[in-house]
């Protein structure tokens, strides 16, 4: 592996969407991280690039496939050499379609696996392999409550986030004594988007009232986890806004 040209520190987002992601890209941008975020399609990214530059950061898009070893190989020794050393990495996809048991097929099944968890899987143990050489840094996944249980109609879902939260314990716990915090968020609640507006409008409307969760707020959630000294280190954080149901 070669050494990255300069000491600057380096946030990689795999999953950079226009809410969730995006927003922790920001939040971390603001904190002087250079953000790395990625997406399939590096066009769908220039705005969120934008936003930060324009606010004084500095954002850098890429398009990859998490789901492809190779790219996603490529992608980790790109940022390391040319940019600097990853000290966060934030995994973000998520792929919850729902779908009768009854009616689901192994192609679907098994591309929401891919998503949701392998990808998860590929691109936590590039960053692994470089964070373990310097005996710091922080791994965090972005879980659901179909991580916790299953629910009628999202089969394929829930296996991808059972799958995922185990991930994160494993490496908690075999990364944990080398000084990598690993954590798992679990995000229960509609998140203030426009596809929760336009979708579920009585869901958003009670927005004014804290009801669905907002973004920033999520993304405050994980600059803690990253900045928490590790004599008190967080495995799992539940976000929810307070009139979800439980």
């Amino acid at each position: 592996m070669t050494t990255a040209i300069n000491n600057k520190k380096i946030v990689l987002v795999v999953g950079a969407g226009d809410a969730t992601g995006g927003a922790i890209a920001k939040r971390f941008a603001r904190e002087g991280y250079i953000a790395c975020v990625t997406r399939r399609s590096a066009d769908k990214l220039q705005p969120l690039v934008a936003s930060i530059t324009a606010s004084g950061g500095e954002a850098h898009g890429f398009a990859c496939d998490a789901r492809n070893e190779e790219d996603v190989i490529a992608l980790i020794e790109q940022i390391e050499t040319e940019l600097g050393p990853i000290e966060a990495f934030v995994f973000n996809i998520g792929a919850n379609v729902p779908c009768s048991i009854l009616e689901e097929t192994a192609r679907k099944y098994f591309k929401i696996w891919e998503m949701a968890c392998f990808s998860g899987f590929l691109n936590a143990r590039e960053v692994a392999k470089r964070m373990v050489t310097r005996q710091r840094g922080t791994i965090l996944f972005t879980g659901a409550t179909a991580g916790l249980r299953g629910a009628a109609g999202f089969a394929a879902f829930a296996g991808a986030k059972h799958g995922i939260r185990a991930l994160a314990q494993s490496m908690a716990r075999e990364l944990g004594p080398m000084n990598i915090h690993v954590a798992h968020v679990v995000v229960d609640g509609a998140i203030d988007t426009d596809f929760i507006r336009d979708n579920f409008p009585e869901k958003y409307a009670t927005k004014d009232q804290d009801g669905i969760l907002n973004p920033e707020h999520i993304a405050d959630n994980y600059w803690y986890l990253h900045s928490q000294p590790r004599d008190a280190w967080t495995f799992e954080l539940d976000l929810r806004p307070w009139n979800e149901r439980w």
